[in-house]
């Protein structure tokens, strides 16, 4: 077990949690693509009821899943940063916290791949895109 700490982008919301640093996941699904505006998101999975809020609160909403299971996406009300998926329902609680709010994303190693079958087709080429520090000058 690992402890996280998180926020937000413009920082009203902040977070701590308990996750398994095993259970980094790429998602591939099309909500994943849609609600990062990406090809595909990381998500570590928390240990039950192991997300806690030190500042702010999320909004959320239900939205059916490729699954077919009604999952809870909770985003900051101010800046849209997307914080976690989790089940409908209040109690006991698994989240799947967006690696991209933790501060420790950089240790957080995905360990397997979900919904490959909408990864698109270019993400193995990625290595070979030049690749440049910062923005190229002219």
């Amino acid at each position: 077990m690992m402890h996280i700490n998180g926020s937000c982008h413009c920082g009203e919301i902040t977070f701590e949690a308990e996750i398994d640093e095993n259970k980094v996941i790429l998602c591939h699904c099309l909500d994943c693509q849609k609600l990062s505006g990406t090809a595909f998101r990381s998500v570590v999975i928390s240990e039950p009821n192991g997300l806690t809020f030190t500042k702010g609160k999320t909004k959320e909403y239900i939205k059916i899943a490729e699954s077919g299971n009604k999952r809870a996406q909770g985003f900051c009300q101010n800046c849209g940063s997307a914080i976690y998926a989790t089940s409908e329902e209040p109690t006991n609680r698994v989240y799947g916290i967006r690696a991209g709010c933790i501060e420790q994303r950089n240790l957080l190693i995905p360990k397997s791949q979900i919904w490959h079958n909408s990864a698109v087709p270019w993400l193995n080429e990625v290595s070979n895109i030049p690749a440049f520090e910062t923005i190229p000058t002219k």
